[in-house]
């Protein structure tokens, strides 16, 4: 899972995974306050943050596919961590906040580069914008075949349902010959 500070990622996966999640969080220091972005409503409050990454596991049993779930660090400056994780992955989930889509467009510019898949969930946050689909789409810059799903990152369903999103795009994909 990828996306910007404090967008939802760890609270995803260990929303998901059927093992203890692995998490790498650290106390947030002054030391980051000239770096990070934490001048939105919801991150003011945040005291921790992913550091290298966060684990977990889930069995899409009737479908027969285990997912490995990576929580990529949502600073710039944990990039290198970032590369490493990117390495191998088969797709990746982006979770987007309507209220700040342009912390979105750095990690979705990274996947890109990378050619890896990808399906956005637009995660619900108390104070999200309701914006249609269609201007999501747009403001995002997505390709017509790129998923775009909401998923609340904390409801168990919700991350479900946008996995299975980001899984059957990336089978799809897969029995594509012009992919």
């Amino acid at each position: 899972m990828a996306g910007p500070l404090g967008i939802g990622k760890t609270t995803a996966i260990d929303t998901v995974s059927e093992i203890p999640t692995l998490h790498t969080d650290e106390v947030m220091t002054t030391a980051a306050a000239g770096t990070d972005q934490l001048a939105h409503q919801d991150l003011q409050a945040k005291t921790t943050t992913t550091v290298a990454t966060d684990f977990g596991r889930l069995t899409l049993e009737t479908a027969g596919i285990i997912l490995y779930l990576f929580g990529t660090p949502g600073q710039i400056r944990f990039r290198p961590l970032w590369d490493d994780l990117a390495e191998g992955a088969l797709g990746a989930l982006v979770l987007v906040d309507t209220a700040r889509l342009q912390d979105s467009f750095e990690v979705m510019s990274l996947i890109e580069q990378r050619g890896l898949p990808y399906t956005v969930a637009v995660n619900v946050f108390p104070h999200s914008l309701d914006v249609k689909p269609g201007t999501l789409r747009r403001k995002l810059d997505l390709a017509p075949h790129t998923p775009l799903v909401l998923c609340d990152a904390r409801d168990r369903n919700s991350t479900l349902d946008a996995l299975v999103a980001l899984t059957t795009h990336l089978i799809t994909l897969d029995g594509d010959p012009s992919s």
